[in-house]
């Protein structure tokens, strides 16, 4: 394995996996961090290291959730910003028109994909 954060989601699941692992005769060898569970230093090293990174995560979720709040507090929506219907209606008459759906998403502003999705959706067929 290169990364021990890429192991588990979680130090339980951390913790799981290596006990399966082991279970199986199967060590873990970290690359990046130079951790082998094969031995009881390695073990050890491997167990603070696992602590490491789920309290690194934890921040990082705590620090996430307080930004948002705090954006909240100022006024401001974070995440993805609703679709303005009218230019995806107005996509779609253009797509009707002989207009490709690409060409239709630029002049418009909106994701190609987003105009693909919606005619699927609303079962509009692309004319020949």
């Amino acid at each position: 394995m290169v990364r021990l954060d890429r192991l588990g989601r979680s130090l339980a699941e951390l913790l799981a996996t290596v006990e399966a692992l082991r279970g199986q005769g199967i060590a873990l060898l970290s690359l990046e961090e130079k951790i082998d569970t094969s031995s009881a230093a390695g073990e050890l090293i491997f167990h603070v290291f696992g602590a490491i990174a789920h309290f690194e995560r934890r921040l990082i979720s705590e620090r996430t959730k307080d930004g948002i709040a705090a954006a909240r507090a100022r006024g401001k929506l974070p995440g993805r910003q609703p679709l303005d219907m009218s230019k995806v209606h107005a996509a779609i008459k253009l797509v009707e028109a002989s207009i490709s759906p690409t060409e239709a998403a630029r002049q418009l502003g909106i994701g190609r994909s987003t105009i693909y999705r919606e005619m699927r959706r609303l079962g509009v067929e692309r004319p020949a």
